[in-house]
């Protein structure tokens, strides 16, 4: 089984490196970059619920049939990564404006990666570990490091949503620069905090699971986020460029 799983792994990472290549040529097209051509559009709350809610209730499964259900480590692990995951298939939409748009395509896309991460993560946290894997995990750096690394993320991937929120009135149908937090530094702070939490949980987990997440995080957000820096720069030109603002990552890139 621990083979079979580490293939897993390797494949996943392995496409995550050409989802990587193939979105410098292709936008992702949702959101700001919403695009008809990856499918029929639906509304914005119902396709990200459809889209993020199946990770959840995956590894909610996972967890509930696992003999380690309530083994301390596993459960800590559980409940951090779900914390994003509520937040995210449930709440997030719940906050949203506007009446924008997802198209069916990205949503399908989306559904079947996160289940597959969903196998990922909860199968390495609750059936592929050793046993003796989380010994004295609690007295290890390596989970309290990564789970403030995670905390922080998660704190600026949800401030940065809140600025993108609050950009437009009720009514107002106009793009504006994001400005403010993580802002000052990059162009998309939402994907920057994101990028950092699945590092954090990497580190917190100690897995190559975690690994192959964050590396599919940065696989998909990455090429996203210049794509966003070159909408800015071509819809708002020299008073966006003189910010100076990186795409995902400080003062890197």
């Amino acid at each position: 089984m621990k083979e079979t799983f580490d293939i897993f792994l390797i494949v996943m990472a392995v496409i995550a490196f050409f989802v990587f290549i193939a979105l410098h040529f292709f936008e992702a097209g949702y959101g700001y970059l919403f695009d008809r051509r990856y499918g029929s559009p639906l509304p914005n709350k119902v396709g990200w619920v459809m889209m993020e809610a199946p990770v959840f209730i995956m590894m909610c499964i996972l967890w509930a049939e696992s003999e380690r259900m309530w083994d301390a480590v596993p459960l800590a692990l559980f409940l951090i990564f779900q914390s994003h995951y509520l937040q995210r298939s449930f709440i997030f939409p719940l906050l949203m404006r506007g009446k924008s748009k997802m198209p069916l395509g990205i949503v399908l896309m989306g559904m079947l990666f996160n289940t597959l991460n969903a196998l990922m993560q909860g199968g390495w946290i609750f059936y592929i570990a050793p046993d003796d894997y989380y010994a004295d995990w609690f007295s290890k750096p390596c989970f309290y490091i990564g789970t403030a690394v995670f905390v922080f993320g998660m704190c600026v991937n949800l401030h940065s949503d809140y600025i993108i929120r609050h950009l437009r009135k009720p009514g107002d149908t106009r793009h504006y620069i994001p400005r403010g937090g993580m802002f000052r530094y990059v162009s998309s702070a939402n994907y920057f905090g994101e990028l950092t939490e699945w590092i954090g949980f990497a580190i917190a987990s100690w897995s190559w699971s975690g690994v192959v997440f964050a590396w599919w995080t940065f696989a998909n957000l990455a090429p996203r986020a210049a794509s966003l820096r070159r909408r800015y720069e071509r819809e708002f030109g020299d008073n966006f460029k003189r910010l100076n603002r990186k795409r995902i990552i400080p003062f890197i890139y």
